[in-house]
């Protein structure tokens, strides 16, 4: 007879093993089917976590070559080991996926290792690497399989000269020119690394601006300071073909007027999209949107009773801790809790140097509502821990409700946006004004004290501008 389980998630990314861990704590027996030789999914096998230990790593090699002389440090010539940095972004992947496989044994989570295929209301096949078969039965199956990088018409990639965000991650010399296909988060992350570490980095970009969902000032920043450090624009362009003439990649442009950029090297990172290949979904007649997301209910229930959706393959940013807080919930729902997200309150955040970080509503998506707000702004170079740092670019912009003072929004670029954003995310859910923010004491000298001035600002009495 199959085993029998109370619930069985469909991939071991973000969402789907922190599902399985929150079920298994609930006293739900709790199976994690997942094909990959390593847990965590896309994020921490070739996504989020390689990107950032190359940032890191990047950011270290820039600072050795361009900034430690002013803090009186001197080193000599800096030099770069490729080869080692891409080995520590390596242990540091291993380390968090073994971490999660401690996880699942602590939890007493089974991994079922393979490939799942719903075969029928409450029945999974999973196939193994070495072609067995075995089949399993759940009261409830969650499809958490996560996203795959959307490809762009008439362009292969090989992930050698012609690469997705995956190669990017491994490549292994500098290319002299690199062009990027895309100005969101992704491209503009792996293009810094790039950029860093000596390549002539073109961000080709279809709209006319960069980080298209986030507030359009923080873009504008952050495409300011790129082009500083280097980095080239064509925004308002589209790549409609690539092709290799000697050892040169030629990008076929077209924006106000036809043209050619020639690169050894071409990352395509155009968006993201559900990844849902062979999962049985048409079978049972699971039903997904025009884009191929599956369609669900607030609980996360799809039209087939007993077979629930989180994570990228459903509505909503395709980010990690949007997953997991999806996971949370469906496990905590199943165990007959009454969870809620607010997806308002989810912050979205761009690792590069500057970080920037957004949380809430826009000024383009206010306007667009009619929402009457006020706007607090403030500096860095203002901010004291930011002038010793010697970090000073970018600014913190609160939007707060005119009528109630209610915060609607608060974006950053500037040095660790990506920490201080969570005090924003708190802020908009417990529904804080930006009053509360400018009331509460924050230490000194530290970056944070700028969210307060940003606050203070909202109602025009900044103390440090």
């Amino acid at each position: 007879m199959p085993e029998l389980y109370d619930i069985v998630i469909i991939g071991a990314g973000p969402g789907g093993y922190v599902a399985a861990i929150r079920a298994a704590q609930l006293g739900l027996k709790t199976a994690c089917v997942e094909g990959r030789g390593s847990l965590g999914g896309t994020c921490l096998n070739i996504g989020c976590i390689p990107s950032k230990a190359l940032l890191q790593s990047s950011e270290k090699f820039a600072e050795a070559k361009q900034a430690l002389a002013e803090h009186g440090v001197m080193v000599g010539e800096v030099g770069l080991d490729l080869a080692t940095m891409m080995s520590r972004k390596d242990k540091v992947v291993t380390a968090l996926t073994r971490g999660v496989e401690f996880l699942f044994r602590k939890n007493k989570v089974d991994w079922l290792k393979g490939k799942a295929c719903i075969t029928g209301r409450g029945r999974i096949a999973v196939t193994g690497v070495d072609g067995a078969m075995q089949e399993i039965e759940a009261a409830s199956i969650v499809i958490a399989t996560g996203s795959e990088s959307t490809p762009l018409r008439g362009i292969e990639i090989d992930e050698q000269r012609i690469v997705s965000s995956t190669g990017a991650l491994s490549l292994n010399h500098v290319p002299e020119r690199l062009a990027v296909i895309g100005g969101g988060y992704i491209g503009l992350e792996l293009g810094s690394v790039w950029q860093r570490l000596g390549a002539k980095v073109t961000v080709v970009e279809l709209l006319d601006h960069v980080v298209p969902n986030m507030d359009r000032e923080l873009g504008q920043a952050l495409q300011r300071v790129f082009a500083r450090s280097g980095i080239e624009f064509r925004l308002g362009t589209k790549v409609v073909g690539v092709s290799e003439v000697g050892n040169a990649l030629n990008l076929e442009l077209e924006g106000a007027e036809k043209q050619m950029l020639a690169a050894d090297v071409v990352l395509v990172c155009v968006g993201r999209r559900p990844y849902t290949e062979g999962v049985g979904l048409e079978a049972v007649g699971v039903a997904r949107d025009e884009h191929g997301r599956v369609l669900v209910d607030d609980g996360f229930a799809t039209n087939i009773p007993g077979i629930y959706a989180i994570g990228d393959v459903i509505r909503g940013p395709m980010l990690a801790h949007k997953a997991e807080e999806e996971g949370i919930a469906i496990a905590e729902r199943l165990a007959g809790q009454k969870p809620n997200i607010d997806y308002d309150a989810i912050p979205s955040v761009v690792y590069t140097w500057p970080e920037v970080a957004s949380v809430g509503k826009s000024e383009e998506e206010l306007a667009a509502a009619g929402v009457s707000y006020r706007t607090g702004k403030f500096p860095f170079s203002a901010n004291p821990r930011a002038r010793t740092n010697g970090y000073t670019e970018g600014f913190i912009k609160i939007l707060a409700e005119s009528e109630t003072d209610r915060v609607l929004g608060v974006h950053i670029i500037g040095p660790d946006a990506g920490t201080m954003i969570a005090e924003g995310a708190l802020a908009k859910e417990f529904g804080a004004s930006a009053e509360d923010i400018a009331r509460t004491c924050h230490a000194h000298p530290t970056l944070s004290e700028a969210l307060k001035e940003a606050a203070l600002a909202a109602d025009g009495r900044a103390i440090h501008i």
